[in-house]
């Protein structure tokens, strides 16, 4: 079962083609993901005890709302998939709703016809992505019923990443897929992440990582593939390099083939 959300940095790739990395559900306890976003790892695996967290709250209230409200959620969008244009795209990208189910649908609406998914904001915390080519609201693998299932046993948070991984313990598997900040990088889209996870984010989780592992937690990690980030990482674990496509940035000097990193501690 794939992400029904489109994520910049999602990982359906990774595990379309390195699944051999990421242990089988009966080979840890309970399963945490401190960086949500998509939840493709999450799908794949589909644990029986999970805690899913991720910063970005909207996120977070949408996954919760699936679990609870789906029916709600189906029938909006099917609504919605009749009536989007782009002047519909463009008032309710500019609407704040505060009641969890409207912060949900919109959530969904927008991620689904906005331009590739992108999920950004200014510095107000408005959402400001232009409208995109996709018109389909609905889609072939929504499946919310059956999703809504599967999320029954989660508990989500949102909450800095620290909070969750120091929660883990020994036979638990962490999968951890922060943004891809770097020193002294010029990559327009990692340039972009540095607002919201800085290098010193990225020391403070390495520091967080050591600790789980000493407690016997099992964690595969997936980062930049970048001198700063394998020295950051020495001696912790197993590296893996990888291979990814990118189209999500609009500009074509940052699009291409990207090397990546997976640091296997377990």
């Amino acid at each position: 079962m794939e992400s029904f959300i489109k994520w910049a940095g999602g990982k359906r790739w990774f595990i379309k083609n390195y699944n051999h990395l990421i242990p089988k559900s009966d080979q840890f306890n309970r399963y945490f993901e401190p960086f949500l976003g998509g939840g493709s790892m999450f799908f794949y695996l589909k644990p029986k005890k999970a805690f899913l967290n991720d910063i970005n709250n909207e996120l977070i209230i949408t996954y919760e709302q699936i679990r609870d409200n789906w029916e709600t959620i189906n029938s909006n969008l099917i609504d919605l998939n009749e009536r989007h244009n782009e002047t519909l795209y463009y008032n309710i990208r500019a609407q704040k709703p505060n009641i969890d189910i409207e912060i949900a649908i919109r959530f969904l609406y927008l991620n689904r016809t906005c331009w590739n998914g992108l999920y950004r904001v200014n510095a107000n915390n408005e959402f400001n992505v232009p409208i995109g080519t996709k018109t389909r609201v609905v889609l072939d693998n929504d499946n919310f019923e059956l999703r809504s299932k599967l999320l029954k046993n989660v508990k989500f948070s949102s909450n800095d990443f620290e909070v969750l991984i120091n929660k883990a313990r020994k036979d638990d598997f962490v999968f951890i897929d922060p943004p891809y900040t770097v020193k002294h990088n010029n990559n327009g889209f990692i340039k972009y992440n540095e607002i919201l996870f800085k290098w010193e984010d990225q020391v403070r989780l390495k520091n967080c990582v050591v600790k789980a592992v000493n407690r016997g937690v099992k964690i595969l990690i997936l980062n930049a593939n970048h001198e700063s980030i394998r020295a950051l990482y020495h001696n912790i674990g197993e590296f893996h390099f990888l291979t990814r496509k990118s189209v999500i940035s609009g500009k074509k000097e940052f699009r291409g083939t990207y090397e990546e990193l997976a640091i296997k501690c377990y």
